[in-house]
């Protein structure tokens, strides 16, 4: 038996435009103007640039006379035409978008294009004297080394790659013997099979004083003691003095990890980051300003206010006419609603990051990290009223121009915690007190996390040692055997 009910369900959807309000919130100022740039091209009734006359544009919306003997089962009585066409509901200002300082300039940035670097190894290939067979291989390993100037493959794993692709058979001595020519070309270290080798490569073309003798013959004999850092062993072992390691470590440390990356004509794609805030110290006072490109110049096509005046003043009203004002509505509607957008993105970038300025005030006027409050999402959007969410749209993709560099605006939050007088200190703080302590430190004897832990104690943070290891992984700071100097 069926039952009928009445239920009351209270229930808060977000409408299509508050969603792509917030995707428009969360983009930064590249991502915004590609997103401009696309609705350009699928909205013919949105148009950028300035208008020719402001006069002539409020013209296009001006009223149109009633029509007393318009037939009310019309287009008009689903759309209401005098909607677009009055100064009224329409204002100018909700038509267009003009925000563009005058100091706004569009800036590009040149790419460099060059030789890669596998054609420029290939290129001195042509020096060398090989076979038919040896040439093939020898473009082979070449084709193989990665960026970084390393052959990361075992030679039996390429002997079998040349059977199957290049149907060259041959043998790993046959393919070592081609890799140690192929490891002749410039820059020094390039194609070796590990650090280990690629720094004896570049010894190899040192002159042998004695500093890069015992160099080679400690990364030939006690590669594992060197990276560990255990001196004493190495001492021990090669029965030197600390003046005569020191002199070593210092050879060593002059050579290049990474061969690949000193080749100049290498060309890699880099992000670059365009600040979406810029604040400036004047005369003490903090001056916040948006990137003007956040603020483009953005109206509703006169040519479509046009069409829809001369459908009010027709006397005959066709199908095809009624179609076309529908699209014409769906099209102004979309315009408008993106133009008002953009206005409330900037309201909302300012003020976000007007407060989150505010809240940090003496570290933005003294660039001080040890200044920086604890402060958290909720603390800015209860200051502003908004959604904790909304805040973190801007801070997690937003760049700050500062005096000091230019910060992502999500390092500015961080967690609190107790000093030893009760007060609340940014975890940032922290970090800052414990960086300072490790450059400070006897790099001969450098400290524990545990003994860390108790010089932060005595400065009046009073945190555990485990705490301290997470806050120096988090720093990219080794431990303390691994920053042990000789």
């Amino acid at each position: 038996m069926l039952k009928q009910q009445l239920n009351l369900k209270l229930s808060q959807k977000l409408s299509p435009q508050q969603i792509q309000l917030m995707k428009l919130i969360q983009l930064p100022t590249q991502a915004f103007e590609q997103r401009i740039k696309e609705e350009l091209e699928e909205n013919p009734a949105l148009e950028d640039g300035k208008l020719e006359s402001e006069d002539e544009y409020e013209e296009d919306f001006s009223n149109a006379e009633s029509d007393d003997d318009y037939d009310n089962e019309t287009i008009e009585t689903e759309i209401d035409v005098d909607e677009y066409l009055s100064d009224d509901e329409i204002p100018s200002y909700r038509l267009q978008a003009n925000n563009y300082s005058a100091d706004d300039d569009e800036k590009s940035v040149p790419y460099a294009s060059g030789t890669s670097f596998t054609q420029y190894l290939k290129t001195q290939l042509s020096t060398l004297r090989f076979n038919d067979n040896e040439q093939e291989i020898a473009d082979f390993l070449v084709g193989s080394i990665d960026e970084s100037g390393y052959l990361r493959r075992e030679l039996q794993d390429v002997v079998d790659d040349l059977a199957f692709t290049q149907n060259i058979y041959t043998d790993e001595k046959t393919v070592e013997n081609v890799l140690k020519k192929v490891q002749a070309l410039d820059p020094a270290g390039v194609g070796a099979r590990s650090l280990q080798e690629c720094l004896l490569l570049q010894l190899d073309r040192r002159e042998p004083t004695k500093a890069v003798q015992l160099a080679t013959d400690m990364l030939d004999r006690s590669f594992d003691l060197f990276s560990k850092k255990h001196y004493t062993k190495l001492l021990s072992r090669h029965d030197i003095s600390e003046d005569e390691l020191r002199e070593a470590i210092d050879v060593i440390e002059h050579l290049n990890p990474k061969p690949g990356g000193s080749y100049s004509g290498n060309t890699r794609i880099v992000e670059h980051v365009i600040p979406d805030f810029t604040i400036k110290i004047v005369d003490g006072d903090l001056e916040l300003s948006l990137n003007g490109r956040n603020a483009p110049q953005m109206h509703v096509s006169r040519d479509y206010s046009d069409m829809l005046k001369g459908y009010k003043e027709s006397k005959e009203k066709t199908k095809d006419q009624k179609d076309a004002v529908m699209f014409i509505k769906q099209k102004l509607d979309s315009a408008k609603w993106f133009i008002e957008a953009i206005k409330q993105r900037q309201q909302t970038l300012m003020v976000t990051m007007s407060s989150i300025m505010n809240y940090q005030k003496e570290y933005f006027l003294t660039g001080d990290e040890r200044n920086l409050r604890p402060m958290i999402l909720k603390d800015i959007a209860d200051e502003i009223g908004m959604d904790v969410s909304t805040v973190s749209r801007v801070a997690n993709s937003k760049y700050v121009d500062t005096p000091y560099g230019t910060k992502l605006i999500k390092e500015f939050f961080s967690e609190s915690m107790k000093n030893d007088q009760g007060e609340d200190v940014s975890t940032r703080e922290i970090k800052k007190i414990l960086e300072m302590s490790i450059e400070e430190e006897n790099k001969k004897k450098p400290l524990t996390d545990e003994k860390l832990a108790k010089v932060l104690k005595d400065k009046g943070y009073p945190i555990a040692r485990r705490t301290v290891a997470k806050y120096r992984e988090q720093l990219d700071i080794p431990v303390a055997r691994l920053r042990k100097e000789i």
